[in-house]
């Protein structure tokens, strides 16, 4: 598109705030370009994208067109036309939502909308819990403070998929950018078209994921003592509250405790980093608690630490999927709670340690695409075959899980229970996490991942990134790294083609642009363009009879690929 034609139309239709912002970069003809040469895409994760005036930004204006598309596909479709809103801490999220709630409700929609704060799982146990025809988060889940977005879910509280996705999308680019607001939020309030999910949704929430404690009862037993920090996000209320009800000891770090959209202690918000963790570690120091826990801004992912003599002990998400795994099936059968045809749901790209210890249990193991929608997607098979008890965990490595079968995405809130009854069980039994993991890894393999991040810096970088995806489909290298590609699968085409032989087979999953070299029982890499970021990511993974030998193959795996970029 024409950025400077489309920059013009901005500044003759905007007016106040807008208008200074857009004013301010007059001459400046490279920002124009970034902010109206392009839009902010639709797809199934919604729109992820920084904050501020523009076609290709986060704005009042490109908020209330998605608000409207949303509205105009839920009037075309055969759901209930009332939609659930949830946002989290960020700077704008209250008063996007507010639009987005004004937006729907003058399109005939009743919303629901939370009076504070919420996770996100909250949003999907509300879409469920209400009976809404759709739903939407605003968040941007893990990102810096310049970032915001939306997030559209179905009816069954799930992300919307590719089809009822793309149809949304196209309603958006239907809608007039510049349609005045046909009604105020005030009086869509009053009049009671947009409506405050109660207290009793919050009260029905904690029971329903009350249930999915194995035996609560250890945490007060083990007299469990907890640092956890909610990054300044959506998690501190609903978490602090189920630490409660356990009767664990928590503190929560000072800096981090209130929500705020600046994440002044923690930059990058994201729990799978070490640095997020800062804060926590300095109030661990003082306090010594058996674990150390963080939620990201909106309350869907979860990272655990624990002391380690003069430091500590951080896991994966990896790790942490095949700890809760392996404690959550081992407390199942012991207690006799096992369902009949148990199923656990794990992304591609995590960890195949997952799948050595679900069939140690006899355990059924699904692998999905990346993406909770397609987790959830198995937790709907499995409720319209009359069976959704049999679904026992949902992981991804990215550090999200989910028990339970009242919400279709992760959960750390259920999670942050789920994890002091382990810590607390295994306490009892003079353990830590830690020695759990090691016996998990003597047991079953060292299993170790890695992951590097390559944000595009150009479109020249961009294209080349692509251009390797294309050679590997293409002509597949022999060997990375020294080690030998034994197949290549290309879920873009669909098929898993063996380097010895030729033959094919499907992947049997949907198609995506993602391409993935195995490398016999060696390990396996992953190329997967970012769905939300301007970046691919490798993901690694070698095994190995010892961590420093695993960790020594994913330095080499990763030295072959950075050479090839």
């Amino acid at each position: 598109m024409d950025a400077m034609k489309e920059f013009a139309r901005w500044k003759e239709h905007c007016q106040g705030a807008m208008l200074e912002e857009l004013l301010a970069l007059e001459g400046n003809e490279a920002e124009i370009q970034a902010r109206f040469g392009s839009r902010a895409s639709f797809g199934t994760a919604g729109i992820r994208c920084v904050m501020g005036v523009g076609t290709a930004r986060l704005n009042d204006l490109t908020v209330r067109q998605v608000a409207r598309g949303l509205a105009n596909y839920l009037l075309q479709s055969g759901d209930s036309k009332t939609c659930a809103i949830g946002y989290d801490c960020r700077n704008n999220s209250r008063r996007f939502a507010e639009v987005c709630a004004a937006a729907l409700a003058a399109e005939g929609i009743h919303v629901y909308l939370y009076d504070r704060l919420c996770p996100t799982p909250m949003l999907s146990f509300a879409v469920r819990y209400l009976k809404c025809g759709v739903g939407m988060v605003i968040s941007a889940s893990h990102n810096t403070k310049e970032y915001n977005g939306l997030k559209c879910y179905g009816s069954d509280g799930g992300q919307m998929t590719e089809i009822p996705a793309a149809a949304v999308s196209e309603a958006i680019q239907a809608v007039d950018l510049f349609a005045p607001e046909k009604d105020t939020y005030e009086n869509l309030l009053a009049r009671g078209d947009i409506e405050y999910i109660a207290d009793s949704v919050w009260q029905a929430y904690y029971a329903r994921i009350s249930q999915e404690a194995i035996q609560p009862q250890v945490v007060k037993q083990a007299g469990l003592k907890v640092v956890y920090s909610p990054l300044c996000g959506a998690g501190g209320e609903p978490v602090s509250e189920i630490l409660t009800r356990l009767g664990a000891e928590f503190h929560i770090p000072a800096s981090q405790k209130n929500p705020s959209g600046e994440f002044e202690t923690c930059p990058n918000p994201n729990p799978e980093n070490d640095a997020a963790f800062n804060e926590s570690y300095a109030l661990a120091r003082e306090v010594h608690p058996d674990l150390v826990m963080a939620t990201d801004p909106d309350s869907d992912r979860i990272a655990v630490a624990i002391p380690d003599g003069d430091g500590f002990r951080k896991f994966s998400g990896n790790e942490m999927g095949c700890l809760l795994l392996d404690y959550i099936l081992g407390s199942l059968q012991s207690t006799g709670k096992m369902p009949k045809n148990p199923v656990t749901v794990k992304s591609v790209v995590s960890s195949p340690l997952a799948d050595r210890v679900a069939s140690a249990y006899g355990v059924q193991v699904r692998t999905v695409l990346t993406g909770f929608k397609y987790i959830g997607g198995v937790i709907l098979e499995l409720e319209q075959a009359g069976h959704p008890e049999d679904f026992v965990l949902g992981f991804e490595e990215s550090c999200g899980y989910l028990k339970g079968d009242y919400a279709r995405d992760k959960d750390a809130v259920v999670t942050a229970m789920l994890i002091a009854e382990m810590a607390a069980t295994y306490k009892l039994q003079g353990k830590t996490l830690g020695q759990v993991m090691d016996a998990i890894y003597a047991k079953y393999g060292y299993f170790v991942a890695g992951l590097k991040n390559v944000n595009f810096t150009s479109d020249a970088q961009k294209a080349k990134c692509m251009e390797l995806l294309d050679d590997f489909r293409a002509q597949p290298p022999q060997e990375i790294g020294g080690f030998q590609v034994t197949s290549v699968a290309d879920f873009k085409a669909g098929l898993i083609k063996d380097a010895a032989t030729g033959e094919t087979q499907p992947t049997n999953l949907p198609t995506e642009n993602m391409v993935m070299l195995t490398l016999g029982e060696k390990g396996r890499i992953i190329l997967r363009p970012s769905g939300t970021e301007p970046k691919i990511k490798f993901y690694y993974t070698a095994v190995a009879e010892s961590m420093d030998q695993a960790n020594a193959m994913i330095a080499q795996m990763d030295a072959a690929m950075s050479a090839l970029l």
